[in-house]
């Protein structure tokens, strides 16, 4: 799949309203770039206007799941061969709240939202804080083999806030062991946001996505398998700037929510849990839906990112380069003190094809050599 470089990130019907929904995917066909449908599922609302798709695939497998919560092969094989469904994303963890769960409040589990999900209409909806369909790193690597073959051999990865790195590693090491790589793996930040997360979560777990981009980049790199896997970067990716510093820190490709949610007309009233958003963005109320055209805002949608993304090509030709996979540790700098500045490269470890197995890793051997392809845990 050729991927645009911005496209909108991860955010579901049911928290988001329908016409928020409708005016995303209609932006999204009209500039070529694609919606991910968060873990809600897809609706109609991301059928009708035709714009390209990235299924995710949460730990309640909405949309395709049984009526015990597991996975169900028929109705994720029929629903991943539409052909507006382009990738599929396996949702290990987000930013805002990695390692926790989350609930959709009986009252806007609506008949629409509860069709897209498989779930009873009017009842708490729960996202559970772990997948029921693996437990180990292998079962992981096993389990995107699975969707591979069930859609029809469209690209499967997983999306991730990185978390203590032997864990990570662990997976690099089921990677090697099965001979099963994910075509991508999004990496979101610790900064990316959700009406949803508890405050402690937001402000102080996972680890931010330039350092989660690095360790990512060097992991793959490190067991040789970089040219194989693409990465992409979520997490406040709104200017045309932190896209570069993305792509020179190693990702492939960026999403964000924030940005498109600001074009749809977010107005940080932080009222996302209450069904009461006054700007129709994240309420199933009729009324209140009423104040967000999708017409209107798919227009919006479409500039916000065409002209990002045309400011990423200004910055890309004043870095003296021609393209975007030009961007390297070299090109940025960061200041670190009122007297001093240091670039990427001298900031953050960059390693070579082969070093994890080589056993010249330097600070990351140990969390390495303590991997274990066979459990998460220690």
């Amino acid at each position: 799949y050729l991927s645009s470089y911005l496209n909108v990130s991860a955010m579901s019907f049911g928290s988001l309203s329908k016409n928020a929904i409708l005016a995303l995917n209609g932006g999204a066909r009209a500039g070529g770039f694609a919606h991910n449908t968060g873990e809600g599922g897809i609706s109609r609302y991301h059928r009708e206007p035709g714009g390209e798709l990235i299924w995710q695939i949460g730990t309640g497998y909405f949309g395709c799941r049984t009526a015990d919560g597991r996975l169900d092969t028929g109705l994720f094989s029929e629903q991943s061969r539409l052909d507006q469904v382009k990738m599929i994303e396996i949702k290990i963890s987000q930013g805002a709240k990695p390692g926790h769960g989350g609930i959709l409040p009986a009252k806007k589990v609506t008949a629409e939202i509860a069709h897209a999900r498989g779930i009873p209409i009017g009842e708490e909806c729960a996202s559970p804080p772990f997948h029921r369909e693996f437990q180990t790193p292998i079962e992981l690597c096993e389990f995107i083999a699975r969707l591979r073959e069930l859609s029809g051999g469209k690209p499967v990865g997983f999306k991730l806030c990185v978390g203590r790195r032997r864990e990570f590693f662990g997976v690099c090491k089921a990677m090697l062991e099965t001979k099963i790589l994910p075509d991508f793996i999004t990496v979101d930040g610790a900064e990316g946001g959700t009406g949803a997360a508890p405050i402690e979560f937001s402000d102080h777990i996972g680890v931010p996505v330039r350092e989660g981009i690095v360790f990512v980049h060097n992991a793959l790199e490190g067991i040789d398998v970089r040219d194989h896997v693409k990465i992409g970067a979520s997490g406040k990716r709104v200017t045309a700037f932190e896209i570069a510093a993305a792509f020179a820190l190693g990702a492939d490709f960026c999403n964000t929510a924030r940005g498109f949610m600001f074009a749809l007309g977010c107005i940080q009233a932080q009222s996302c849990h209450t069904n009461a958003c006054p700007v129709g963005v994240a309420t199933q109320d009729a009324w209140l839906q009423r104040a967000l055209s999708p017409v209107d805002k798919s227009e919006r949608v479409y500039h916000f990112h065409k002209n990002t993304v045309e400011a990423l090509a200004e910055v890309i030709a004043a870095s003296g380069i021609d393209h975007p996979s030009e961007l390297c540790h070299d090109h940025l700098y960061q200041r670190i003190s009122p007297t001093e500045t240091r670039s990427f490269r001298e900031l953050y470890d960059v390693l070579q094809p082969r070093q994890l197995l080589d056993g010249q890793a330097g600070r990351l051997q140990p969390s390495w050599d303590a991997a274990s392809a066979t459990s998460f845990r220690d």
